[in-house]
């Protein structure tokens, strides 16, 4: 089963999107959301939120 970064890294390519390119609009580093994705970190409930609505997916695709 995937974690909440690959599920990020899966869906931010899927469509077609650069990590700098997400990250700008999720109002994130870029170096953040690389942590994110390869799993160093844990994103808080609110920046779920955030990388969410800049993908345009729900929330429980993460989760």
């Amino acid at each position: 089963m995937d974690n909440i970064g690959q599920k990020i890294k899966k869906i931010r390519l899927k469509k077609g999107m650069k990590q700098y390119e997400l990250a700008k609009r999720a109002g994130i580093s870029n170096t953040y959301l690389s942590d994110l994705e390869v799993g160093r970190t844990t994103p808080s409930i609110k920046t779920l939120d955030k990388l969410s609505k800049a993908l345009e997916v729900d929330i429980k695709l993460f989760l």
